[in-house]
């Protein structure tokens, strides 16, 4: 794995390209990021939200976007699934397929970038997986477009696309707060922004051994992700706060799951569940 350190340059919240990720996954951080994540608090919390929800959809075949270190790739194969695990960074994917194979998994990988998906990924999928806040990454509405678009096209006429992504809303308007109940289960791993802004906000993430490191993103409004699924063509969106479909917004919810689904509906308006206290997103 490639050893060098992480480099945002002069000015860290300047960084603000897309290809920037390329060189803030440094071997170092992926080594570390289990600790983050901590599997097994995170299966506890998941439970059975993902593995259920592609299930009584009837999805067999599916395409993990954002692979990371692997843990979602790994439940799905043991829970059934066939399952094509994709990422940009190499180092990601090297520490996934040894995760798998500890967890006697065998992943199969492939390294690309969501942007030229399709070139890479010639196959057909009942499902996308893209999750662990990685949309995020794509720093220019061009590359988020792209990428949503990519997905589509390797999606089956009626396969959906799960995307999840921290609540910025939350973050941009009212400051940072997390329950830390589902997501980045880790102890004593410390994971906050220290700079927030309409255009980025820089996490900070520092580990037991005192090491520290960044991760540059670009802070998503949920609304905003809606109107970009819906523009690129899919049709029935639904929304869920910490795996829950209907939530009060005084609740801040840590994270957004959005289930999008290609299947063509003559009316696709109408089948845009929201909570009712974000009815008004409907037409933004």
């Amino acid at each position: 794995m490639n050893k060098k350190k992480q480099d945002h340059g002069a000015n860290p919240i300047d960084a603000r390209d897309t290809n920037q990720y390329q060189g803030e996954y440094v071997a170092s951080l992926v080594e570390k990021w289990d600790e983050l994540i901590d599997w097994e608090a995170r299966a506890k919390s998941e439970g059975e939200f993902f593995i259920q929800t592609l299930k009584d959809r009837g999805v067999k075949r599916v395409l993990d976007v954002a692979t990371g270190t692997g843990f979602h790739s790994v439940q799905l194969k043991k829970a059934g699934f066939n399952v094509v695990s994709a990422d940009g960074n190499p180092n990601m994917l090297a520490k996934a397929f040894e995760n798998g194979r500890k967890q006697g998994v065998t992943l199969q990988v492939v390294q690309t970038d969501w942007r030229w998906l399709s070139r890479d990924i010639t196959n057909r999928f009942d499902a996308i997986i893209c999750l662990g806040n990685s949309f995020t990454h794509l720093f220019t509405e061009k590359d988020r477009r792209k990428a949503l678009a990519e997905f589509y096209s390797v999606l089956n006429e009626d396969g959906i696309l799960m995307l999840d992504q921290r609540n910025y809303d939350n973050i941009l308007d009212n400051g940072f707060s997390t329950k830390h109940t589902f997501y980045y289960c880790g102890d004593g791993v410390k994971a906050e922004p220290e700079h927030i802004d309409e255009g980025l906000t820089r996490f900070r993430y520092e580990f037991n051994d005192k090491s520290v490191y960044h991760l540059n993103m670009f802070p998503l409004r949920k609304a905003y992700v809606h109107r970009l699924m819906r523009e690129v063509g899919f049709q029935e969106l639904t929304s869920y706060g910490d795996f829950l479909e209907t939530y009060p917004d005084e609740d801040h919810p840590d994270f957004f799951i959005h289930l999008a689904d290609k299947k063509y509906v003559a009316d696709a308006q109408q089948f845009i569940k929201v909570p009712k206290e974000n009815a008004d997103e409907k037409g933004k």
